[in-house]
């Protein structure tokens, strides 16, 4: 008999999920890729991007800060490089 492929992913991001809570830490769910389901965590430090799909195991990425903070001026910078004006007034 085969196993379901969903239900093990399913019961993978359940148990994800409730270790998060257990640690008390903050987290939200999305999806940006089709049939996946993504878990963001915040913790001090690091942002976690943890998607969970059907048909195979998570993928993580990880992006760790520095630790810097910089002051308003930054914002233009990033508007300039990654703004896309074009399409937008389209």
């Amino acid at each position: 008999m085969m196993s379901d492929p969903t239900g093990s992913s399913l019961a993978d991001l359940s148990a994800f999920l409730l270790r998060l809570e257990e640690a008390r830490i903050h987290f939200t769910l999305t999806s940006v890729r089709e049939g996946a389901v993504m878990v963001q965590v915040a913790v001090p430090g690091e942002r976690w991007e943890v998607e969970f799909f059907p048909d195979h195991t998570p993928e993580i990425e990880i992006f760790r800060c520095d630790g810097s903070i910089r002051d308003a001026s930054l914002l233009e910078r990033l508007f300039s490089e990654h703004g896309d004006y074009d399409s937008a007034s389209a």
